[in-house]
Formats: structure tokens, sequence, C-alpha cells
């Protein structure tokens, strides 16, 4: 059973990743707004700039780790029969 719950919390496509993502940035862009209104001016806009920084960064490193495990999951698939 905690198998199952905890399979619902592990990434396992990029259409889940990029729902993530999207879910990131929508709160990033959320808090970037409030930086804006808190910080008039450029201190503000370097602020909502930052946050859209770590989503991009942060999208880019989920995306990145989505392709290693398919890959690896590949990979061992592929040798698995072999070595038996």
């Amino acid at each position: 059973m905690w198998t199952k719950i905890k399979r619902l919390f592990v990434i396992k496509t990029r259409f889940e990743a990029f729902l993530i993502i999207y879910a990131l940035a929508l709160g990033a862009m959320t808090r970037g707004a409030h930086y804006t209104v808190e910080y008039p001016g450029v201190g503000g806009w370097l602020l909502m700039a930052a946050t859209a920084g770590a989503v991009f960064l942060g999208g880019a490193k989920i995306l990145d780790a989505i392709r290693y495990e398919t890959e690896a999951r590949k990979a061992e698939e592929a040798e698995g029969p072999a070595s038996e």
C-alpha cells in the first residue's frame, strides 16, 4: 500500500513534469507580481526576474532528470535479459 502512495509523488512522464513546471511558474509569477508591488522600481523587477529564472532552472533540471531516468530504465531493460 505504501508503494502505491509513494508512486503518486514520483514524476514519471514529461507531461507530468510540464504540469508541475506550470504550477511552479504560476506561483513564481504571482510572487513576482507581489514583489513589484512591495518593491517598486528596478528592485522589484529584478526580484520578479529572479523568480522566473528559478523556475527555468528548476524546470530544466526536472526535464533532465526525467530524460536520465528514462534512458537508465531502457539501458537496464536492454542488458537485463542478456545477463541472465
